[in-house]
């Protein structure tokens, strides 16, 4: 049996306060929809840790409207805190998140009704798509980008994450790795200094900026609300020698600690990653369960830059635990995909504040 990855599932966030930045990004981006909320040892991350096992509160959110989830990180052992170097573009690691919209214009209107900081005006990205760039309540960067596959027509301006930027030292290496996790496709690739980076820390340089999608998308369970993903490689071309964003630092810090994948048969993903030199640096080895009624196998790896990548074989989660409706995965086919009446259950789960 071969592997499958079926996509970008979701992108990891660390933050200082839980129920804050939740609020925040439920109120802005439209997450309200749990799969999981809980605190718990994280047992698996001691690598990135110091060796230490830390508590962590994490919950793992999605936006109805369509889009892949954001895991929200809150370590309770410790105060998450920000680098202590202001970072830019080309910084090894995930500098800015990607958000979908539907309508460019109406998401920057209702982000500056909201008071949001809007950090720059609606400009143009390489490949003609209009875009504009925010601010969290932490000072985290996430763009707006425009998108037509949508899964409901709920009232929120933007739907989910769709993507990042990552900053690389060799882009020719980081098309090749990423091409193993079947971002394949080559959108644009171009080497300048670029107009809508104007705002951004370091934009006023030269960079080599490369834009990956699927060639062929497998499909799978959420492959409907998740829709399109893309990858964004970008490498300071000027000499000055990048620095990874999580340099000595803690996973669960301020900032993008992951980007995670949606996966089937994960013996076989990591067969094939060992043998181009980028294996799995920690492991569940098995089931690891969530709670009585959720059991997921979560791996991790690296780019060539030490970008962290969180690999997730879903096998059962609930779509509305209360009712007693679960989601097991396991005798599916890997490209079939969730029941319109399964995924729009979600509706009921939703927080509303």
């Amino acid at each position: 049996m071969t592997y499958t990855i079926h996509g970008m599932q979701h992108i990891g966030v660390g933050v200082p306060d839980h129920a804050k930045a939740w609020k925040w990004y439920r109120k802005n981006f439209g997450l309200d929809i749990p799969f999981f909320n809980d605190e718990a040892k994280a047992e698996l991350m001691t690598i990135y840790t110091n060796g230490d096992v830390i508590l962590k509160r994490a919950a793992m959110v999605l936006n109805l409207k369509g889009g892949c989830g954001m895991e929200i990180v809150c370590p309770s052992t410790f105060q998450a805190t920000n680098a202590k170097v202001e970072h830019q573009l080309g910084d090894l690691g995930i500098y800015i998140g990607w958000i979908k919209t539907p309508d460019v214009q109406k998401a920057y209107d209702r982000f500056k009704e909201n008071g949001v900081n809007i950090i720059s005006e609606i400009c143009e990205m390489p490949n003609g798509w209009s875009t504009f760039y925010l601010k969290d309540l932490n000072g985290l960067i996430f763009q707006i980008i425009p998108a037509d596959d949508f899964y409901t027509k709920n009232k929120m301006v933007t739907g989910g994450t769709v993507g990042c930027s990552i900053g690389v030292s060799d882009a020719e290496k980081a098309i090749s790795f990423y091409a193993l996790l079947g971002y394949d496709k080559v959108i644009y690739d171009n080497t300048k200094v670029f107009a809508d980076w104007a705002t951004i820390n370091g934009g006023n340089k030269e960079y080599r900026r490369v834009l990956l999608a699927q060639n062929n998308p497998s499909g799978g369970g959420f492959t409907k609300l998740a829709g399109r993903s893309y990858i964004e490689l970008v490498q300071d071309v000027t000499g000055r020698k990048a620095v990874k964003i999580y340099e000595g630092r803690l996973w669960g810090d301020i900032g993008f600690v992951h980007l995670g994948f949606d996966v089937r048969n994960m013996e076989a993903l990591g067969k094939m990653l060992a043998q181009n030199g980028c294996g799995f640096t920690c492991d569940t080895k098995n089931v690891l369960s969530m709670g009585a009624n959720t059991k997921v196998h979560c791996t991790y790896t690296e780019d060539p830059d030490g970008t962290l990548l969180e690999m997730i074989e879903v096998y059962k989660i609930p779509i509305i635990e209360k009712l007693g409706i679960f989601l097991n995965v396991e005798k599916r086919k890997p490209s079939q995909p969730l029941p319109d009446l399964l995924l729009k259950a979600l509706k009921f789960v939703r927080i509303k504040d």
